[in-house]
């Protein structure tokens, strides 16, 4: 069992949280929550929230999102802009990733389409 990992559903993501040493915090948490939100609000309805990590050693949060939509990657700066201020951090402990996957790499059934990005960033591993 794996003690520094922890996924959690934040509406259509399912998100794993994990941090390189000890446990996801509320912190963590919360940029998951506000993360969310900001891809929400700013990427295409494919983008999807796939990971939180925390290296605990320099104290950088990398956020880790997966698209099919290639316009997406265009949102990345005006989003660790609005997190690393909503969150009080200086610019560079904040790292957004977008990964643009094509659609014939992934399905697009709920559900289904979560799970394959996710295995596609090696979140998770694939189903043997």
């Amino acid at each position: 069992m794996s003690f520094n990992t922890e996924w959690v559903t934040l509406g259509k993501h399912r998100t794993r949280l994990s941090a390189t040493h000890g446990f996801p915090t509320e912190t963590l948490r919360t940029l998951a929550e506000i993360s969310k939100i900001g891809i929400e609000h700013t990427m295409s309805a494919r983008a999807r929230l796939v990971e939180v990590l925390l290296r605990d050693e320099d104290g950088v949060y990398i956020v880790s999102v997966a698209t099919t939509v290639p316009q997406d990657k265009a949102c990345v700066a005006p989003l660790e802009l609005a997190l690393t201020t909503l969150m009080g951090l200086p610019l560079d402990r904040i790292t957004v990733t977008v990964a643009v996957l094509s659609e014939a790499e992934v399905e697009l059934k709920y559900g289904v389409y979560e799970r394959l990005i996710a295995q596609k960033l090696g979140a998770v591993a694939p189903i043997q």
